[in-house]
């Protein structure tokens, strides 16, 4: 379950970033110097979401799902960021294809067998349009727990 590993410390509502170099910084920068991440991290994740773009489209709200490479992680985690206005992203598997990003969810994946469960289990969460419109409008940390976790348990 996602909502199990969410800490309120690393949920960010209402967050102002102008690129998505600028959420990987405050985003990435929390799960640093909250011992989830090395301090390699927010460097990784910039490299890699310019091969491996992380952008979703959702219909009227677009999400991101940065993640990097297990050696950047010290402990798994997820970061959420829910954007005061949409931050650029390009569609995942293109490099020409945008996505206004009003939804970031960061992962710190130390199992990489685990990584794909865990995506798909996002993605389950995420496709409801009306949980995404719930996570877009609160500014309420535990309320973002609780929106995972009813969906969740109905999943």
């Amino acid at each position: 379950m996602i909502w199990e590993d969410l800490s309120e410390n690393l949920i960010v509502p209402d967050m102002e970033a102008g690129s998505s170099e600028e959420v990987f910084s405050i985003l990435g920068g929390r799960l640093i110097s909250e011992g989830y991440c090395k301090e390699s991290y927010v460097d990784a994740l910039i490299a890699r979401e310019k091969d491996f773009p992380t952008g979703i489209n959702m219909g009227d709200i677009g999400i991101a799902i940065p993640h990097t490479d297990k050696e950047h992680v010290i402990k798994g985690a997820v970061a959420i960021a829910v954007m005061k206005h949409p931050v650029h992203f390009y569609q995942m598997g293109t490099t020409d294809e945008h996505v206004n990003a009003k939804l970031i969810f960061m992962l710190a994946v130390e199992d990489p067998k685990e990584h794909l469960v865990f995506l798909q289990r996002i993605l389950m969460v995420l496709q409801d349009q009306e949980v995404l419109g719930k996570l877009t409008k609160t500014k309420d940390k535990q309320e973002i727990i609780e929106i995972i976790k009813e969906k969740e348990n109905q999943l």
